[in-house]
């Protein structure tokens, strides 16, 4: 006889979802019950639990709180993310933005401060370095570095390494899917990595949006914060914003998803460029 299948109870999903809301500001509403109860499944067979109540039970309650949040956020963020997701925004930063920052700068090389919130595989962050290295090997006078943050452990462990599938590395540019990228020896691995070069312009660190301060530089130039702010209240979503804007250096760009409306998440430091561009 097949054993029933334990089902994690509402009372146990409300206290994740308080849980999670408090920890790192993302909404979990009644409808995600089920799939929070399947992305758990893995942890808890790993930890041997009879079935996710428990789980919850000694996650709350036993004092293993601490040790095992890390692990319960990577179960519940969603990490979908592409490269060149959203294409207008770097064409924006390398026709619009790019120019305009250097334009205001006094004399002499410049550097450049890009920062890739929520950044989960670092397809964003290294789709950026991919735009701006083309444009200094095009004559552009300028350095750079970025910095993708994210409160996954999982998935950084993934952008530091910069190996994707090759099927993920689609939508790049030809002509810099072939500078930017190496392939991997084994073809039977289907693999690519970001070259070297990109690699050490590109630094990843674990970050929570929900901290009252962030450990990131208060000239950064451009913020990608883009398809994050969706899974926010309301009053998160503005005190995030916020917040942003304070590592932003004045004339800097917020770059957010096209999902994303920021009527009631905007910052009264920001003006609008596009529909999903803001400067200070």
């Amino acid at each position: 006889m097949l054993q029933a299948v334990a089902h994690l109870s509402d009372r146990h999903f409300r206290s994740i979802a308080e849980l999670i809301e408090g920890e790192v500001g993302i909404k979990l509403p009644p409808g995600k019950q089920l799939m929070l109860e399947g992305r758990l499944q893995k942890r808890i067979r790993a930890l041997n639990y009879p079935g996710p109540n428990e789980y919850v039970e000694a996650l709350i309650e036993g004092g293993s709180f601490d040790s095992e949040l890390v692990h319960l956020i990577d179960c519940v963020t969603t990490n979908k993310t592409d490269f060149f997701r959203e294409p207008s925004h770097f064409a924006f930063m390398k026709d619009t933005a790019v120019p305009t920052l250097l334009a205001a700068r006094q004399r002499g090389p410049a550097g450049l401060k890009i920062w890739s919130a929520a950044c989960s595989t670092g397809m964003e962050a290294y789709s950026a370095a991919m735009v701006l290295d083309d444009m200094v090997k095009n004559g552009s006078r300028f350095q750079f570095r970025i910095l993708g943050t994210d409160i996954s452990a999982g998935v950084l462990r993934l952008a530091k390494a910069g190996i994707y599938p090759r099927e993920v590395t689609a939508p790049v540019p030809e002509t810099l899917a072939k500078r930017y990228f190496l392939h991997s020896k084994d073809k039977s691995r289907g693999e690519m990595r970001v070259v070297p070069e990109l690699r050490r312009l590109t630094h990843f660190m674990r970050m929570n949006l929900m901290d009252k301060a962030y450990p990131v530089d208060r000239d950064v130039d451009i913020i990608f914060c883009r398809n994050v702010l969706i899974y926010f209240e309301k009053h998160n979503q503005r005190k995030v914003v916020d917040r942003l804007c304070e590592h932003l250096r004045p004339g800097g760009y917020l770059m957010v998803g096209h999902s994303e409306s920021m009527v009631h998440a905007g910052s009264s430091r920001l003006k609008q460029i596009q529909p999903t561009v803001f400067r200070v």
